[in-house]
């Protein structure tokens, strides 16, 4: 790893799509062995917003500092990721209108997030990197944390301090994987299914038995399936799925 680089870990969170929502970012400045975490709540969002949320203000945090560095954002949002390493580009020019001659769906959130990632790729490398939700990640859990605690209103102590400090905070290096962690969720793959959810080319459906879900996308090539175990979870998927699917209609 390189000695400036600056590795922030984002997540964001709401309870219901829309409903109470949560972000929340973790920005290490590796150059001057400093640690800053970040985070907020909005009464009425979507779990799409504050993913985008939390990776703005990071973004913004670093720009405002002057943090010099290269910069490795990791995200476990492919809504975040493919829009602003692709989807972005086709809509600015398009002037921000889908391909139905639409608005494009948090096109204030996209125009900030694009505009500081171009001004800030004039001095220095930005990557940003997809990492599995809840795979024990100890940057991925941590920030995972802080957003679901901010989007149920709770108070949150967030660390700002030095490096050496924040491994004592956080209980290791931000790059551990935590195997209690990794036990507990596929530990929780196993419970009993609340509903299945599926999209074919772009249409989300929900079944309540996996027999049903399965004929629907059994041997079709672009579909999308997932078992989930709660009424909360089943609401941000559904909303998720339907944004990605409306975005590819761009």
């Amino acid at each position: 790893m390189k000695t400036d680089l600056i590795v922030v870990f984002t997540d964001g969170s709401s309870r219901g799509n829309p409903g109470p929502g949560g972000w929340a970012t973790v920005i290490i400045a590796n150059g001057i062995g400093k640690v800053w975490e970040l985070g907020g709540h909005e009464d009425n969002t979507t779990n799409n917003r504050m993913e985008m949320m939390a990776a703005r203000e990071a973004l913004a945090f670093i720009e405002s500092r002057k943090i010099e560095g290269d910069i490795e954002i990791h995200t476990d949002s492919a809504y975040l990721l493919n829009g602003i390493t692709g989807w972005v580009f086709g809509w600015e020019k398009n002037g921000w209108k889908t391909k139905t001659g639409e608005p494009v769906l948090n096109q204030d959130l996209w125009k900030e997030i694009g505009a500081l990632n171009f001004r800030m790729k004039l001095k220095r490398n930005i990557s940003w990197e997809k990492v599995s939700g809840h795979s024990g990640l100890r940057g991925n859990e941590r920030v995972d944390e802080i957003a679901t605690q901010k989007a149920d209103g709770e108070q949150v102590l967030l660390f700002t301090g030095s490096l050496i400090e924040y491994m004592k905070f956080s209980g290791g290096n931000i790059f551990d994987v935590l195997n209690d962690k990794k036990a507990k969720s596929k530990k929780q793959t196993t419970k009993k299914a609340y509903s299945y959810v599926s999209m074919v080319d772009g249409v989300v459906k929900i079944d309540k038995d996996w027999a049903s879900c399965e004929a629907r996308v059994k041997g079709q090539s672009n579909a999308r399936f997932k078992k989930v175990a709660s009424q909360e979870e089943e609401d941000s998927l559904v909303g998720e799925w339907k944004l990605q699917a409306h975005a590819h209609t761009q």
